[in-house]
């Protein structure tokens, strides 16, 4: 008799202990599996827009730009490293480059500080009295997306960062409002979120994720896709050398009136001036 209790225990264990005896909705080898990819899409749509709402969310600034820019004070220690290090070999072709690359991070380090005086700029004057509108997010990551969450924090406005799940390891930066800090698994969704509430996106110098976020708001904006959203880009010098716009418009690949969706600025006033310029009226 014990024994057959014994068997029936064990038995019953087996059962409770079974995959296919997880609630769905708790099983995360069941919603990882391919066929489950629809319902994950709408769980990344859902999740950061009802917390969103929750949090009195009604407009946004994204901010982009390179994650491998860094303050000017560590862009000179990085410089005086890389220079250390080829002095101890002055021939090594590498340490060379290294050098090279380290003073150009420095030039364009005191775009961090642009960027932090943006988001400190724009949540002073937007999220006043309890207003949540124009509240800065960026992807969450280091560089110039930390420094426009940080301007945030620096007067304790709200400001949201879209991570994204990589190969390699990505943490969001601290600045980021704990609430609003989100990460996702789909680009796609990531890049809905960033467009959803915005009004306006900001691009300081990056990289390839800076320029797929720039050209695809370009695209929905050109195609009157989207609309209400001002296009500024930080740095007139480095975004003309990077892209010939003009030779768009003379091979007529785009028209002249594309280019009025681009507005330039070179500090983080002039870049709020383009973009509160634009406000509609109360």
């Amino acid at each position: 008799m014990a024994s057959s209790r014994s068997g029936k225990r064990k038995l019953l264990g087996q059962i409770l202990r079974s995959a296919s005896y997880r609630r769905a909705d708790r099983d995360t080898e069941f919603l990882a599996r391919d066929e489950l990819r629809p319902v994950r899409l709408q769980l990344e749509l859902l999740k950061p827009e009802l917390i969103q709402q929750e949090e009195n969310i009604h407009s946004t600034i994204v901010v982009f730009g390179s994650a491998r820019l860094v303050e000017p004070a560590e862009a000179k220690r990085q410089l005086a490293k890389a220079k250390a290090a080829l002095a101890r070999k002055p021939k090594d072709q590498d340490r060379r480059k290294a050098v090279a690359v380290a003073r150009h991070q420095l030039a364009l380090s005191p775009y961090y500080d642009v960027a932090r005086e943006f988001g400190r700029l724009v949540s002073s004057v937007c999220q006043a009295d309890g207003q949540c509108e124009f509240v800065i997010v960026t992807g969450g990551g280091p560089g110039i997306m930390e420094a426009a969450n940080r301007g945030a924090a620096d007067i304790g406005a709200k400001s949201m960062g879209l991570n994204i799940v990589l190969p390699h390891e990505q943490r969001p930066n601290p600045y980021i409002t704990p609430r609003l800090c989100f990460q996702f698994r789909y680009f796609a969704l990531r890049k809905m979120h960033f467009l959803l509430r915005a009004r306006a996106l900001v691009a300081f110098p990056g990289g390839f994720g800076t320029m797929d976020e720039l050209f695809e708001a370009l695209t929905l904006l050109q195609t009157s896709t989207v609309t209400g959203v001002t296009i500024v880009l930080v740095g007139r010098a480095f975004w003309n050398r990077l892209i010939n716009w003009g030779m768009l418009v003379d091979e007529g690949l785009i028209s002249p009136d594309d280019l009025k969706l681009i507005h330039y600025a070179e500090t983080a006033q002039e870049a709020w001036d383009h973009i509160a310029s634009s406000r509609p009226a109360d």
